[in-house]
């Protein structure tokens, strides 16, 4: 995160999520469908990435410098939301330790009993 922070703007961002995926410029924007000129003048500095198309940059680089930049620029930090399964996992987990405690005191009670 602290990488990320340093980047002085988006585009810097989005050149460092680039640069973290170990993929080459022409995998980039040829998967992207981006024209190597206009890929040439994002590189620079002199066009902008389209916005549109930041998802799917993320995606293909396997991180989310540029979506972690903005949140921290604007003040906010990022959570990842949980889906539905994982919060039927939490939910289930908790009822099965308070299931396993219930059923330890009354082992525990009927040892005492017996």
């Amino acid at each position: 995160m602290e990488l990320i922070r340093r980047q002085k703007s988006f585009i810097n961002a989005i050149a460092l999520c680039t640069q973290l995926s170990g993929l080459d410029d022409k995998e980039i924007y040829m998967t992207l469908g981006i024209d190597a000129g206009h890929w040439s003048r994002i590189v620079k500095g002199d066009a902008h990435f389209p916005v549109n198309m930041i998802d799917e940059l993320m995606t293909l680089c396997g991180n989310e410098a540029p979506l972690k930049w903005l949140a921290n620029k604007r003040g906010y930090s990022l959570q990842l939301l949980k889906t539905e399964a994982e919060r039927r996992i939490e939910d289930l987990e908790f009822r099965l330790e308070k299931e396993t405690e219930r059923r330890q005191w009354a082992e525990d009670l009927a040892v005492k009993r017996g």
